[in-house]
C-alpha cells in the first residue's frame, strides 16, 4: 500500500487531497504542520493542538540533540511519550541549522542584516562544513560538536519520529551557482549515507524523506528532485532558499514538483519552512501535500494575529497603540478562545503590550485556529471540486469556514 492515499485531484491545478499513512496514524492532506521545536508547541498542551484539527507536529533534531539529548528522550519511550503527543511526528535533520549558523537566518538574509560576531567567537557558530559533516559550537555549553549524516539519522531514530528527514545543507540564494552545485552534490552523497544507515539501524515503520536542494537554478533543482525521487526515499521534501520574492519561489517549487509527477506521483511532498497564507494556497495548487513553518506561533508570541485581510498580509499587530481603545473582537466567527470568549482587541493589545503570557497563548491559539481552518477549506475544496473558487475567495480575504 502506498503511504500516500490520493483521494481527490483538482482538474484546474496540480492540487491533490488524501491521507498520509504513518506509524502513529493518518495525516489528512494537504496539511499545515505546527512546530514543536523543543518537544512542545510553545504555550499549548498536546490535546489543545489536536483539538484544533492538527494531525502532525514537527520536532527539531538539532535543538533536541543539544537539550535534553536524544538518549534522555529515548529513555522516556521516545518523543511521542516524552511530550505526550501520540499522533504523527516529523523531525527535521538539523540541516537548516547549518544554513542559519553558517549563512544567517532567512529573515536576516532577505533584510540584509549583518551577523554579530565572527567565527568561533559567536555562540552557536558553525566552524566547518566538510564531507564528514558539520562541526559547530553548541549554543548550550560552547562545546565543539560534529553532526554527520549518520548522527542525524541516529538522533531521529532515538526520538522515534514517524518521518525522518535526511541531513542536508540549506544554501541561501545569495551564494553563486558553483557553490550551490557543489553543496547539492554533497547533500546527495549525504542522502546515500543516511539511507545506508537507516536501512541497517533505523526503527521499523519510520519513513524517510529526502530533501531537494539546488537553489534557484532550474537545472540543479530538477536534477536534485529526480535524484531524491530515484533514491528510494518514501517521501520528498523541498528545501533550501527558494528565491528573493514570491514569484521566484513558486517557480522554483514548480521545477521540483514537475519532476515528482508521473512515476513518482504517489510519493508525498513536503515544503519546508513555508507558512504564509498566500504561499499555502499557491503551494496546494502546485501539488504540495504538507507544509511546516514557525510563522503562526511566532507571530502569536510577538503580539500579531492572523486575520482575513490580504492588504495587511493577513496580519493585525496588536502591539500598536491604535488598538488600545478598540472594543471590536479579533475575528467574528472564529472558534478560538480569544474570539469565542469575547475578548476585545483592546484587551488583547493590553495583554501583549504588557508581556502577559495569557496574551501570547491566546494569540497562538487564534493563529493556529486560523491556519487549521484555512487548510481544511483548501482540502475540502479539492475533494469537492471547488478549489479555484475557494482559493480565489481566500486570496481576496474570505474568512475560513472552520468546517
Amino acid at each position: 500500500m502506498a503511504i500516500l492515499d490520493i483521494q481527490a485531484r483538482d482538474n484546474s491545478s496540480f492540487a491533490r487531497a488524501g491521507r498520509l499513512r504513518t506509524a502513529h496514524g493518518d495525516v489528512r492532506t494537504p496539511a499545515f504542520v505546527p512546530l514543536a521545536t523543543k518537544a512542545t508547541v510553545k504555550g499549548l498542551l498536546p490535546n489543545e493542538v489536536a483539538a484544533l484539527g492538527y494531525d502532525m507536529v514537527l520536532g527539531n533534531t538539532f535543538h533536541l540533540l543539544l537539550n535534553p539529548g536524544p538518549e534522555l528522550i529515548k529513555s522516556f519511550g521516545g518523543l511521542h511519550r516524552f511530550m505526550g503527543w501520540e499522533a504523527p511526528i516529523i523531525t527535521d535533520s538539523g540541516g537548516f541549522q547549518v544554513f542559519s549558523m553558517g549563512h544567517g537566518t532567512i529573515a536576516e538574509e532577505i533584510k540584509g542584516r549583518a551577523r554579530h560576531g565572527k567565527g568561533k567567537d559567536r555562540e552557536g557558530a558553525i566552524l566547518a562544513i566538510r564531507e564528514e559533516g558539520v562541526r559547530f559550537r553548541s549554543y548550550v555549553d560552547g562545546r565543539v560538536r560534529l553532526l554527520a549524516p549518520e548522527d542525524s539519522m541516529a538522533i531521529q531514530a532515538a526520538l522515534g519520529s514517524d518521518i525522518a528527514l535526511v541531513f542536508d545543507e540549506c544554501t541561501p540564494f545569495h551564494v553563486d551557482r558553483d557553490y550551490t552545485a557543489r553543496s547539492t552534490e554533497r547533500t546527495h552523497r549525504w542522502l546515500d549515507r543516511c539511507l545506508t544507515w537507516h536501512s541497517e539501524y533505523g526503527p521499523e515503520g519510520q519513513l524517510v524523506y529526502g530533501i531537494v536542494q539546488g537553489g534557484v537554478y532550474e537545472d540543479l533543482r530538477r536534477a536534485s528532485a529526480q535524484f531524491i525521487a530515484d533514491s528510494g526515499c518514501e517521501g520528498v521534501a523541498i528545501g533550501g532558499s527558494l528565491g528573493a520574492e514570491k514569484a521566484q519561489m513558486y517557480e522554483v517549487v514548480g521545477f521540483a514538483v514537475e519532476e515528482l509527477r508521473g512515476a513518482h506521483e504517489q510519493r508525498p511532498r513536503h515544503l519546508l519552512g513555508i507558512g504564509e497564507v498566500d504561499d499555502l494556497i499557491r503551494g496546494v495548487e502546485l501539488g504540495i501535500d504538507t507544509f511546516d513553518c514557525a510563522m503562526p506561533t511566532r507571530l502569536g508570541r510577538h503580539g500579531t494575529a492572523l486575520v482575513p485581510d490580504p492588504g495587511t498580509r493577513w496580519r493585525v499587530d496588536l502591539t500598536k497603540g491604535r488598538w488600545r481603545e478598540v472594543s471590536d473582537p479579533l475575528l467574528d466567527g472564529c472558534p478560538c478562545p480569544a474570539c469565542t470568549q469575547g475578548f476585545s482587541r483592546g484587551y488583547l493589545s493590553y495583554l501583549v503590550r504588557s508581556g502577559e503570557l495569557t496574551g501570547m497563548r491566546l494569540l497562538t491559539l487564534h493563529n493556529l485556529t486560523f491556519m487549521a481552518g484555512l487548510m481544511a477549506d483548501l482540502r475540502e475544496a479539492v475533494i469537492d471540486g471547488r478549489l479555484p473558487e475557494v482559493a480565489s475567495a481566500l486570496r481576496a480575504g474570505a474568512t475560513p469556514s472552520w468546517r
